[in-house]
């Protein structure tokens, strides 16, 4: 898909989440599920608005146009992620090589796939977690995990806290801001700052741990 199809799309509201969600009436919460399954387990995560999109169920829910309660949509939501990852890894795991090693694949290349890998050397299985922070890595991320060496169990347990964690504190972050007129609004334009600076607070401070941690067992 190419910028211009992205460009018309987002003009003609297809990529606004706020229109999604309101457009969809009573099946709202049923698009953003579908959505945000495709993001991973269809690896068209690239172009899909997912934080945006939780963002706005958050802000919709507290407005009523996402009819059910909290308890109902994060919990959906979370697994509808959950599942779109496993089948990602599946993806990764049976058809990995033969989709990635393909040099006219555009984005699906080994160049992508690569990229995501060094991420999940400099963080271990802990980046399936914090890959779902972050927008088209999160498309990867399972693929890459499914070609890699990580074991399914591990990768199944860190995939389900990070979509835990991402629903939860999205949707909670627009739920939330709702409340205070203006905030909403200025949050969800820069949505994807605000996500990076909480993934960056929350990581740093481990990796320094575990960089001090190599060092120490290093000179020993």
């Amino acid at each position: 898909m190419t910028g211009t199809t992205i460009s018309a799309l987002s003009t003609s509201g297809m990529l606004d989440p706020q229109s999604v969600i309101a457009g969809a009436g009573v099946w709202g919460l049923a698009v953003v599920c579908a959505i945000v399954f495709m993001e991973t387990g269809l690896l068209v995560g690239f172009f899909l608005p997912g934080d945006t999109l939780l963002f706005f169920t958050g802000v919709l829910a507290f407005s009523g146009v996402v009819g059910q309660p909290l308890w109902v949509v994060i919990p959906a939501i979370a697994a509808s992620a959950v599942l779109g990852d496993q089948l990602g890894y599946l993806i990764g795991r049976t058809s990995g090589p033969r989709i990635f090693d393909r040099r006219d694949s555009g984005l699906f290349s080994p160049e992508s796939v690569t990229r995501t890998q060094t991420f999940f050397d400099r963080s271990g299985p802990a980046a399936v977690t914090i890959a779902r922070f972050v927008p088209v890595v999160r498309t990867f991320a399972p693929v890459a995990a499914g070609i890699g060496t990580m074991p399914r169990r591990v990768f199944t347990m860190f995939n389900i806290l990070g979509a835990g964690l991402w629903t939860t504190g999205v949707v909670l972050l627009g739920f939330g801001l709702a409340h205070i007129p203006g905030v909403a609004a200025f949050a969800a334009r820069y949505i994807d700052l605000v996500l990076i600076g909480i993934v960056v607070v929350s990581v740093v401070p481990i990796l320094i741990k575990t960089v001090a941690a190599r060092r120490q067992t290093s000179r020993v």
